[in-house]
């Protein structure tokens, strides 16, 4: 449901000095797409009634890689507190709750941004909602204390923490919901005077309690608070997106054979009854339908497979291949920007760029679609029941004829008509005894240039 009352803060005014990178931290992908865009996309599906990023360094990468989002700009990187608070002036008469989010966190959840708004509205004293979770070792992560009736009574970073607070296992993520009515006069009252010189965001805990509130925690999965600091955490962050991706496929009805080996995007699309062979990559933009095997170490990106076709081993689809219903694309066969019909075979070794192709047509072993002139590109059309014969360059534009066929290794550089034959190759010649002749020859000279050498 809309949440026309709901402000999301998302703070990416860090640096990102671990990751050791030109690109603005948030914008590296995971899955074929940024992080930022992850964390957007699930934000968008709350659709608050305002988004706003914080950004720092980097605002023109930002800037030109979202859409509908407000931008402010944190000029000094003076801790998270002081990041909500240079939004002061883009929330001006906003009163309703403020969701404040990280976006190198790119993986939180729906269900869990939908548990904080639930958390804040079941008791109208709850004037923070903290976000936890529970790592499999908890390690220097700041601990939730709770009291006795399960809210929160402070926020201990593990440096300052007790012995009997370490021992806490309920870790705090950093992000959490606030009422937006009350958020800049808590702001107000944070203090910088702490070694780092820096205004926390943790301290509204105490600030807030100070004022008669209730504190609220919900708790994340910890792959759900995952953050991305450095190429490792990167690393990590893809690990988890696959893991998570290959499980809702295989749910779905799909068959991986060696899921470890499958790699996917965030928005590749699989019917019932796919199977994936070992080591097949899914770029971005993929859509394969019903029934579909896609063998061995194929790419595809951009691509549509249609019902019952099979792709690979080794092939490659790149954006706008169309493979029609119970299609065949072979071992070592490219196809780019190109329609195949309905059982069309491309079985081996062939590139297929910038044409159509009717139905049944089959293409030989080696054939190119010749689509380039080094300046345009330009179109081939192969009619329905056409057969290529092995090695032939089609030279476009070109059009080749339903039911006609194309002698094997011929150059075809004009139309050919429906139910014709084309063939364009060199005539072949015979001279009778001539490999003899040339093999005494060449033994010949072999023989004396040894003897030359060795007198």
């Amino acid at each position: 449901m809309p949440h026309k009352d709901l402000a999301v803060l998302v703070l990416a005014a860090g640096k990102g000095t671990r990751m050791k990178s030109d690109l603005h931290k948030v914008l590296h992908p995971v899955g074929g797409r940024p992080m930022l865009h992850h964390l957007l996309a699930t934000v968008g599906d709350l659709e608050p009634s305002r988004t706003i990023l914080v950004v720092g360094a980097g605002r023109e990468q930002v800037e030109a890689a979202v859409k509908g989002c407000e931008i402010v700009t944190q000029v000094e990187q003076q801790g998270t507190g002081h990041a909500v608070m240079v939004a002061r002036d883009a929330l001006e008469g906003h009163s309703g709750d403020v969701l404040v989010l990280y976006g190198d966190v790119p993986f939180v959840p729906l269900d869990v941004m939908t548990a904080m708004i639930e958390a804040r509205t079941r008791d109208a004293n709850t004037g923070l909602v903290v976000l936890g979770f529970t790592p499999a070792d908890a390690g220097q992560y700041g601990r939730l204390v709770l009291d006795d009736g399960g809210t929160l009574e402070r926020i201990v970073e593990y440096k300052d923490a007790s012995e009997e607070e370490r021992a806490i296992t309920l870790c705090n993520s950093g992000m959490m919901l606030i009422d937006g009515s009350a958020l800049f006069g808590w702001l107000d009252q944070l203090s910088n005077k702490n070694a780092a010189g820096e205004y926390y965001l943790t301290d509204l805990v105490a600030v807030a309690r100070k004022a008669g509130r209730t504190i609220a925690v919900v708790e994340a999965d910890e792959e759900d608070v995952l953050g991305v600091n450095s190429r490792a955490d990167l690393a990590l962050a893809e690990v988890c997106f696959q893991d998570a991706k290959r499980e809702e496929a295989m749910a779905a009805g799909v068959t991986l054979i060696d899921p470890e080996t499958t790699y996917f995007s965030f928005d590749t699309v699989l019917g019932q009854d796919v199977t994936v062979e070992p080591g097949v990559f899914f770029g971005p933009g993929v859509t394969v339908e019903d029934g579909v095997t896609i063998k061995a170490y194929s790419h595809l990106e951009g691509a549509t497979v249609r019902k019952g076709a099979t792709v690979g081993p080794f092939a490659r689809l790149r954006p706008a291949a169309d493979i029609g219903e119970g299609a065949k694309i072979g071992n070592f066969v490219e196809v780019k920007k190109a329609t195949l019909d309905k059982g069309v075979k491309v079985s081996h070794l062939s590139y297929i760029g910038d044409a159509t192709i009717g139905a049944d047509a089959n293409i030989g072993a080696g054939t190119i679609t010749c689509n380039y002139d080094g300046f345009l590109k330009f179109q081939t059309t192969i009619g329905a029941g056409a057969f290529i014969g092995s090695n032939t360059a089609l030279v476009a534009p070109v059009s080749i004829g339903d039911g006609a066929m194309v002698g094997a290794g011929s150059v075809i550089t004009k139309d050919v008509d429906a139910d014709a034959l084309a063939v364009g190759r060199g005539k072949q010649m015979g001279k009778a005894g001539f490999a003899a002749r040339f093999r005494e020859e060449q033994a010949a000279k072999k023989a004396a240039s040894k003897n030359k050498k060795g007198s």
